[in-house]
């Protein structure tokens, strides 16, 4: 009997979320997202740009001041010329691959090879360590890289498509929340020297997972933050 007690109230109380959800179950129109194969592959570049970036350029603006003095960046210098300007007095560019176009530095993270101890009063990581497996050993790199002082700002995923060009180069291993951020960067770095913040919503993973582009999306829509839908976690640290 209480068995039974018990399913009819289970029962009852599902009978009763759903008359009271809104919209109605079974009435939500899915639209153009109707689909098993996305928008876009490409991360909305090919539709005005991709909506992760607005979170991470929106995340340097918001320190742009820390990028100055020896500044390095991953892959190109992109984003420390747009944010540095002229307090950047000299940038290089790392990237894993010898020879690379544009990069300054051949560097490992997982070894550390390539990268000047002290060398750096900023270094700008985005996006770089879902494709390194050893995330200890790079946040170890990245702490040594810096001079007394230093800054190191970085963004990783927590809501992405996987990149098939950069994972057959590099591999592709992670999508971080932002408690996994400061659980890790407090390895390396002191506590109270780190900030973490996530960007994202419902509608705005759905958006980037399908690859819609900058404008499909309004900057209101954007602008809403839900923690249990990060797209986009930014991180701020000084090194002693």
């Amino acid at each position: 009997m209480t068995h039974w007690l018990t399913a009819l109230r289970s029962r009852l109380g599902l009978w009763k979320a759903r008359a009271l959800a809104w919209p109605p179950v079974g009435t939500v129109r899915f639209g153009s997202f109707v689909r098993t194969q996305p928008i876009s592959t490409r991360f909305g570049l090919d539709r005005g740009g991709a909506l992760d970036r607005v979170y991470i350029e929106q995340f340097l603006g918001t320190h742009a001041i820390d990028v100055r003095g020896r500044v390095l960046e991953f892959g190109d210098d992109g984003y420390t010329r747009a944010f540095g300007g002229d307090r950047v007095t000299h940038s290089d560019v790392v990237h894993p691959s010898p020879g690379h176009p544009g990069a300054s530095l051949c560097g490992d993270l997982r070894t550390g090879a390539g990268f000047p101890s002290a060398g750096f009063d900023c270094v700008v990581c985005t996006q770089v360590l879902q494709f390194v497996f050893e995330l200890d050993a790079a946040l170890a790199t990245l702490r040594r890289s810096l001079a007394p002082g230093g800054v190191l700002l970085g963004t990783v995923p927590a809501v992405s498509m996987q990149s098939p060009t950069d994972a057959e180069q590099f591999g592709e291993y992670w999508r971080f929340t932002s408690g996994g951020v400061r659980a890790l960067l407090q390895r390396h770095f002191p506590k109270d020297r780190i900030e973490v913040v996530a960007f994202g919503n419902v509608l705005a993973a759905t958006a980037f997972l399908h690859g819609l582009g900058r404008g499909e999306v309004t900057e209101a829509q954007l602008a809403v933050r839900d923690p249990a839908y990060e797209v986009v976690v930014g991180f701020r640290t000084i090194a002693d």
